[in-house]
């Protein structure tokens, strides 16, 4: 099924799901997601650590309505344009991150990397969870990853 953007954004759960708008660039919808993903983190990052997480822990739960529902209304499990799974593994690589722009700008090039390189056990869960979980969980263990990776390089420097 073939929508178009005016519809996708009309529609506040795809709208949503395409955050924003930003699922809709015909090249690299994720990075573009993720990208959009950066100001609302500076918002959030205004945040203590606690709200923080459970401010991510409530975007993950309604990830897996918006980004399923968005699914099925589309017809195909994960369309690429789908980038609220990016919001969400993004403000998870940088929970607890130091302030920053040069950490916003490392976070999200491990989160990118980590998200399109997907290794183990990444990618087996990309391939085999169906539903708005399986959208969700192959970014939110890829922002695990990589929120991992940028606490190391913290501690190290």
């Amino acid at each position: 099924m073939t929508v178009s953007a005016r519809e996708i954004l009309s529609n506040p759960i795809h709208c949503l799901a395409f955050g924003f708008g930003s699922g809709l660039a015909p090249k690299a919808p994720g990075t573009f997601g993720t990208l959009l993903a950066v100001p609302l983190y500076i918002l959030l990052s205004q945040l203590s650590l606690l709200p923080y997480i459970l401010v991510v822990v409530i975007a993950f739960a309604v990830g897996i309505y918006l980004c399923g529902r968005t699914a099925t209304d589309l017809g195909v499990h994960d369309h690429p344009g789908i980038v609220w799974d990016e919001f969400v593994g993004f403000w998870i690589t940088m929970i607890a991150a130091p302030a920053g722009w040069l950490w916003v700008v490392i976070g999200f090039i491990l989160f990118r990397l980590f998200d399109i390189w997907k290794p183990w056990p990444i990618r087996f869960f990309d391939k085999n969870v169906e539903s708005g979980l399986g959208i969700m969980i192959d970014d939110v263990l890829a922002g695990i990853y990589a929120l991992m990776v940028l606490q190391l390089i913290a501690l190290l420097t």
